[in-house]
């Protein structure tokens, strides 16, 4: 079942054109990967699916992007957006505060309060972010002490709290070692049994190891989208070829 459905989307920064008629339809429980070249258009479409260029002053946005079918451009409630679709930035960013309360700062401005519910969802949330191990015991420490790896997946955990149904990962893996890379590629797999997840990722062995679908954008345009296989395999643009063997980007 198609959980995103991008339509004829095209996003101005003032007057330059960073997205052209862009139309996709991502798929419920997979992965779906972007690549393609720096300042090509990736991270600025997955911003697009729970509207965080609604910050950037400037920013137009026309066509649509549906979520199970809802206009998220329309009347909905950016905040339940935000709830709905959460994000994953590239560099880890947990809160100056406890692992716990990182974990439980989402659930309690949806209104949880009851200390039970919120241990419970701590740990069902650091669980599902494969580190729940590691930082059972200190939950009170601060969130900042943690390796780089460990932070990440505190992040994950964070998004992962609030219940949402999509997870955008803005280049996850880029700021981290690749024995931390691996964990969260293995949780990026273990998750998409529950979410719908979106990547960006320059290095394209990841989206060969992780997703089911990449789309390869060049210059705001997406070139092709298919299964991850046959792009890396046979894709049908010369300039897709020339993308994944390395003779530019």
């Amino acid at each position: 079942m198609d959980k995103i459905k991008i339509e004829n989307l095209d996003l101005f920064y003032g007057e330059f054109q960073a997205l052209k008629n862009i139309n996709m339809k991502l798929k419920e429980n997979m992965i779906t990967a972007f690549i393609g070249p720096s300042g090509c258009g990736k991270s600025t479409l997955l911003k697009s699916l729970n509207r965080m260029n609604d910050l950037i002053e400037g920013c137009r946005i026309s066509g649509k992007v549906l979520l199970d079918n809802e206009d998220i451009y329309g009347s909905i409630d950016v905040n339940m957006l935000r709830k709905r679709v959460g994000m994953v930035f590239q560099k880890p960013n947990p809160f100056p505060m406890s692992i716990y309360d990182n974990i439980a700062y989402g659930p309690r401005t949806h209104g949880i309060k009851s200390k039970s519910k919120l241990d419970d969802i701590v740990e069902r949330s650091l669980r599902a972010g494969a580190i729940w191990d590691e930082v059972k015991d200190s939950l009170n420490k601060n969130a900042l002490q943690l390796s780089g790896g460990q932070q990440q997946r505190i992040c994950i955990a964070r998004a992962l709290a609030v219940n949402p149904e999509v997870l955008l990962m803005d280049e996850p893996t880029s700021a981290l070692d690749p024995i931390s890379t691996l964990k969260i590629e293995e949780l990026i797999q273990e998750l998409k049994k529950e979410y719908t997840i979106v990547i960006v990722t320059h290095n394209m062995q990841q989206a060969t190891r992780v997703s089911d679908k990449t789309a390869f954008f060049l210059l705001g345009e997406v070139i092709e989208y298919t299964d991850t296989e046959k792009l890396f395999s046979t894709p049908k643009d010369k300039r897709t070829e020339d993308y994944i063997t390395g003779r530019f980007g």
